[in-house]
């Protein structure tokens, strides 16, 4: 495995090959990111990973710096997936002047964790974009715990005409149903104790949905209750139609929930696509 700290490394080590797959992550890695790699690898003959922890996609008060930096064991965990190049820039290499081009993503990225976190889609869909144009891969991957995430990267490679395939990774889930994130690591051991329950409420509200209620205001309401009731301050709780995130018509059938809250000091958002049966 390579390990390439420069765009001009990084091409080098790509020369000569067919067109790589592509999973981008910010490090500090568990069986989730893992996961998408094992997606990845059969897929192609060359696989890069990025672990680049990207400032542009953080408000002043949130977690930049202390976000977690753990490259060599990351380092391990990428070597047993099958990754070939690792691009590990530092921040002057992606951002060597002040980045005054902005990709501006579409409405959707005001909503959700857009209205929770301002200007956040715009910090992740500009550095995808660097990314793609760094690597250029033929496909990458993502993963559906960040939901809207995906959906705003399809859309942005859709619009833009990007020749790269974007595939979606299952959330993978902890024995108790959490679901995996490297912010769990800031949980107490007696929040990790209640963090399930974000997926709890979740497969309740799945359940609901999926035996034919159609007041979605009432499902959310009564998930967000649950959740503030045990001490944790949701964020939103809501039902969107899974192609797009659009507010579902009674026709919709294919529906996915989604939730982010706090718990404590640690914001946790979780997701559960629902396929409405057509006799609910």
């Amino acid at each position: 495995m390579h390990i390439v700290r420069d765009i001009d490394a990084l091409r080098r080590a790509c020369a000569g090959r067919e067109r790589p797959a592509f999973v981008p992550t910010m490090g500090n890695l568990h069986e989730g990111h893992v996961s998408l790699m094992r997606i990845a690898r059969p897929r192609a003959r060359l696989l890069v990973a990025s672990v680049f922890v990207n400032r542009l996609q953080f408000a002043p008060h949130e977690d930049f710096e202390r976000y977690p930096r753990t490259f060599e064991a990351d380092c391990e965990k990428l070597a047993g997936a099958g990754v070939d190049v690792v691009f590990a820039p530092d921040e002057t290499v992606l951002y060597p002047e002040p980045q005054q081009y902005i990709v501006e993503p579409p409405a959707l990225a005001n909503e959700l964790e857009g209205a929770s976190r301002p200007r956040f889609f715009h910090g992740v869909a500009t550095v995808v974009l660097k990314l793609f144009h760094c690597v250029q891969p033929a496909l990458s991957v993502f993963g559906k715990k960040d939901y809207q995430q995906l959906m705003l990267i399809r859309g942005m490679v859709r619009q833009l005409n990007l020749p790269i395939e974007i595939l979606a990774g299952d959330t993978v889930r902890e024995a108790d149903g959490l679901a995996m994130s490297s912010r769990n690591n800031y949980l107490s051991p007696a929040q990790r104790a209640e963090a399930p329950r974000l997926a709890r409420m979740l497969s309740s509200a799945g359940n609901r949905i999926a035996s034919g209620a159609r007041e979605f205001a009432a499902v959310c309401e009564t998930a967000a209750r649950e959740l503030a009731s045990n001490g944790w301050q949701p964020d939103y709780v809501a039902v969107r139609r899974q192609r797009d995130l659009a507010p579902p018509s009674p026709a919709d059938r294919d529906l996915v929930v989604l939730a982010a809250a706090r718990l404590g000091g640690t914001r946790l958002i979780d997701n559960l696509e629902v396929s409405v049966p057509m006799d609910a």
